[in-house]
């Protein structure tokens, strides 16, 4: 049965996550709105992302970052990521931080 996360939990998640920086950006994925859901499923952390377009050149390096950071952050969960397109990323999934990384660059 997959659960949703505890608030701590998720947030040590998310933390983690923020190490990964889009390098056509600039900006971490999850400022950058890019990570949809964190769940755990017995000893499973599943993760859902998508990125910015389809066609990102960037996305096995993006999807492989994520596996690794959380299984060095969480060596006893066994992390799965998953890449999903709905609904597709737009730029009102940008948090209130990324926008101001925007705007600084």
């Amino acid at each position: 049965m997959e659960t949703q996360v505890s608030e701590d939990f998720g947030n040590e998640v998310y933390e983690t996550l923020k190490y990964i920086i889009d390098p056509e950006v600039g900006i971490n994925i999850v400022d950058l709105g890019l990570i949809y859901s964190v769940s755990l499923d017995g000893d499973v952390l599943e993760i859902e992302l998508t990125l910015t377009t389809p066609g990102c050149p960037m996305s096995g390096t993006i999807t492989n970052a994520t596996e690794q950071i959380l299984l060095k952050r969480f060596p006893n969960l066994d992390v799965k990521v998953n890449l999903v397109w709905s609904p597709p990323w737009s730029t009102e999934m940008i948090t209130e931080e990324g926008m101001r990384q925007l705007e600084g660059k």
